[in-house]
């Protein structure tokens, strides 16, 4: 039932993505008088199809979906009658044919912007970046933060949530920054800290780096008692229930959640005895927490969550809220952020400053759907907004094949006043699908190692 609720979710969002894309470029063809042959989802032979309209524009889905394509009448492609070729994709100008190919990942990047509007207009609820205990001989430590702080600004923009703080010292984290942090303490007066992220590595970017630096959530101090539980996890097989406290392990007493944690996390694989106190009665449960790789170790994990008394639940908590007009204005500024600091982790990728593994396939893609729409339609529609960004710079890189090798071969036409030769097409083609070949392996690669590693 996982793995079919997982891959609904990534085939959803893939058929959004596509779809999305291919119809900015159908849109804008039609503005330009092209004829469309065909608008399809998928590759390969038409598993479905259907003829519509005056120009008999035939909507298909391919046999395989990952990808899609918009086919316009061309000279270059097959014959074409004389009362057609001022519509032929070929005869149209320059800036045209540049408008046509930039609408795919326009319309990402729109995509993109709406979702944000919309998460933004309906709220985004959030953890109050409110500092845990901060361990010596962290970056945090050498900045003089302290457990209570709340971060209210990183840089010149303010923070919210802890997802705020997660992304503006990620960023910092890529370029090896010493970033500027406003902070409350537990009195509610101001400091300001300088924090140093140059000595985080790139394998500590693909782990928790905020953990790396010192940076932890505040926990009230939390009873060994059950708040929610997974499903399928190891804690509701073995009978645990919501609101059970977990009174010993083995026979040692349990004195609270940070206790209990330890001890799971130390015990992976291993059958344990817990004495648990359900309402009045005292019962005798037996528990094998799973084994998980985390970090290069492993550790055990049960799939359950502390239970948190819901007034110190209320002051951890908030939501990001705005008006529809400064909700597209953040949504704008969001959009943007996230598109120049991919084009940027590409580029420090290519010189080696970021790692390779950071790449993922379908599979991680599909995986991360999964997750995120087990979390509900908000975190969702955060994944669908993030993958569109990606998907429209990933479009617009200079890549033979992709959208912007096409404009680059217009650019270059707009240069030199007469189209690109066939022959350099053509060169170009190849180096095109083997650049796309290369990363497509590297992209499965991570994904079967990442599977092998979970």
């Amino acid at each position: 039932m996982n793995f079919l609720f997982t891959l609904t979710a990534f085939a959803l969002a893939l058929g959004v993505l596509i779809l999305v894309h291919e119809l900015g470029h159908y849109f804008v063809a039609r503005l330009c008088g092209v004829k469309i042959l065909r608008f399809s989802i998928g590759f390969g032979s038409p598993v479905v199809a259907k003829k519509v309209g005056a120009d008999r524009t035939e909507w298909a889905i391919g046999a395989f979906p990952l990808g899609g394509y918009v086919k316009m009448l061309d000279e270059r492609e097959g014959p074409v009658e004389a009362s057609e070729r001022e519509r032929a994709f070929n005869r149209q100008s320059v800036y045209r044919r540049m408008a046509i190919v930039v609408a795919g990942p326009a319309a990402n990047f729109l995509l993109a912007l709406v979702l944000y509007w919309a998460l933004f207009v309906h709220g985004v609820p959030g953890v109050r970046p409110v500092l845990g205990e901060v361990p010596k001989a962290t970056a945090a430590a050498a900045a003089g933060l302290h457990r209570g702080d709340t971060i209210v600004k990183i840089g010149e923009k303010d923070v919210a949530t802890w997802q705020d703080v997660r992304w503006l010292l990620l960023q910092g984290a890529v370029q090896r920054a010493v970033v500027s942090l406003e902070v409350k303490n537990g009195r509610g007066e101001p400091a300001f800290h300088r924090l140093d992220l140059s000595a985080l590595s790139t394998d500590d970017l693909e782990n928790d780096f905020l953990t790396k630096l010192g940076l932890t959530y505040y926990q009230p101090e939390l009873q060994a008692k059950i708040g929610r539980l997974l499903p399928d996890g190891a804690a509701a097989r073995a009978g645990l229930q919501a609101e059970d406290r977990i009174l010993a392990i083995d026979g040692s007493p349990v004195a609270d959640w940070e206790h209990l944690v330890k001890w799971i996390r130390g015990h992976p694989g291993q059958p344990l005895q817990l004495r648990v106190l359900r309402g009045e009665r005292v019962l005798e449960l037996h528990l094998t927490p799973e084994a998980v790789q985390e970090d290069g170790a492993t550790v055990g994990k049960i799939g359950a969550g502390p239970w948190v008394d819901p007034r110190q639940l209320e002051r951890l908590l908030t939501e990001v809220r705005y008006s529809p007009l400064r909700a597209l204005q953040q949504a704008a500024a969001k959009t943007w952020d996230t598109s120049v600091f991919t084009l940027s982790t590409l580029a420090r990728m290519v010189v080696g400053q970021v790692s390779w593994k950071n790449i993922g396939g379908p599979i991680t893609i599909a995986d991360l759907a999964g997750q995120s729409a087990h979390l509900g339609w908000v975190p969702y529609f955060s994944f669908l907004a993030l993958i569109s960004i990606s998907l429209g710079v990933l479009n617009l890189l200079p890549v033979p094949l992709l959208d912007g090798g096409h404009l680059m071969y217009y650019m270059a036409e707009v240069v030199k006043g007469s189209p690109v030769s066939e022959k350099t097409m053509e060169i170009g083609q190849r180096i095109g699908i083997a650049m796309l070949v290369v990363l497509m392996a590297f992209a499965f690669y991570n994904d079967i190692t990442r599977l092998l590693a979970n």
